[in-house]
């Protein structure tokens, strides 16, 4: 009998099972449901031979030299700036809003005024939400918002989420806030690179140890039997501990009711030509029913003389339709974060159980965040725990 199990072979998943593995030197089964590891970071090369992101582009960027340090011993890097550009008024402009987008939508002296009111009230080089800067109280900076707020934010936000920006956590709608710098990058992290083979090729390197046992096309309720505070793995009582990264309304058979996920739909295409985009990503806030259009040989670096793009269709998530079924946002709201509740208290009358990740903790994290919070429950509930 192993003394883990882990359910999920993402970032969550992978980084604990490599730990456990090299560290205690235990014996890990990590069960995973798809016919792959990786999670939704899971990237392969089509029948092109161009290599594509699965599900949807993954850019990785972090501030944590931990996890910098930690990641960069399964995979050299390629260094790498991401760049958006969103389409306003049929023409593209740098996104996040800043203060380049600024000169490029407006004449020149309306775009000085505004740059000057934007860096004296706010500072330079500073990040504003939108719905913070909608609360300005000079009629020019109003101005500004509420075209920043209907061109760039609404409309997007409600393909996205199917709600409009207030409706949202604040958490959520800060994540792209306007940008008081001429800096056109996405991310202003200190690391920022891509791995050098992929995604797929660094998990393949973190979980290859004899200590983890991988078993894919697997869901976990056909190894896994979680009642009465007891935990069963194949028909036999269970005494070591299980890390779940899944959705955790599925852990407890949606006994609750269902938490509530947006999940998005892909249309990929292979284009006869070198490039097509001026930069990885395009955003269409305003057109279309896509979001946005990524082109992966700008995240790769790839050679070939052909080109891949995606574009994104976001969508309400239903366990019950192929199309539908995989879980990629939270829906961060009050509702639903009271049922999450009841969900989290049950999982408290089981002490050998750890919920980490996206799904598990219900709440939007990025990768490097994903691989913090794993390596510190590593730290604090694992390995302390052990000695």
């Amino acid at each position: 009998m192993f003394s883990y199990i882990i359910v999920g072979a993402g970032f969550a998943g992978a980084v604990l099972a490599e730990r456990i593995a090299r560290e205690l030197d235990e014996k890990v089964l990590v069960i995973e449901k798809r016919n792959h590891i990786a999670g939704n970071a899971y990237d392969r090369y089509n029948a092109d031979g161009l290599m594509v992101h699965q599900y949807g582009p993954h850019i990785f960027h972090t501030r944590i030299k931990e996890v910098w340090e930690y990641l960069s011993q399964f995979t050299e890097w390629r260094l790498y700036h991401h760049r958006v550009l969103g389409v306003i008024d049929g023409k593209k402009v740098p996104i996040p809003f800043n203060l380049n987008t600024l000169h490029e939508v407006f004449p020149s002296s309306l775009a000085q005024s505004l740059e000057e009111k934007l860096i004296g009230h706010f500072g330079y080089n500073v990040k504003v939400p939108i719905l913070k800067l909608r609360e300005a109280d000079d009629e020019q900076l109003k101005f500004l918002a509420d075209y920043i707020y209907e061109k760039v934010f609404l409309h997007y936000t409600m393909k996205q989420w199917g709600v409009t920006p207030e409706e949202m956590d604040p958490a959520v709608t800060g994540r792209v806030p306007v940008y008081i710098s001429r800096d056109d990058r996405y991310f202003q992290d200190a690391y920022q690179a891509m791995p050098q083979e992929g995604y797929t090729r660094m998990f393949e390197q973190m979980l290859d140890h004899p200590n983890i046992k991988l078993m894919l096309n697997t869901n976990f309720n056909e190894v896994l039997e979680i009642k009465e505070g007891a935990i069963f793995a194949f028909d036999q009582e269970f005494t070591g501990k299980l890390i779940y990264t899944g959705m955790i309304d599925e852990l407890f058979d949606y006994k609750y009711g269902e938490l509530p996920y947006r999940s998005l739909r892909f249309e990929f295409s292979t284009l006869p030509e070198k490039t097509v985009q001026e930069v990885g990503t395009v955003n269409y806030p305003n057109d279309y029913t896509f979001t946005r259009i990524t082109e992966f040989k700008h995240l790769t670096g790839q050679m070939h003389p052909h080109t891949t793009i995606v574009k994104e269709y976001p969508q309400p998530y239903n366990r019950h339709t192929e199309e539908q079924s995989i879980p990629y946002y939270p829906y961060v709201q009050p509702e639903p974060l009271a049922l999450y509740e009841k969900y989290k208290a049950e999982a408290r009358e089981y002490p050998q159980l750890l919920l980490v990740g996206r799904l598990a903790e219900y709440r939007y994290y990025d990768m490097d965040a994903v691989v913090a919070k794993a390596l510190k429950v590593f730290r604090d509930k694992i390995a302390q725990h052990r000695e």
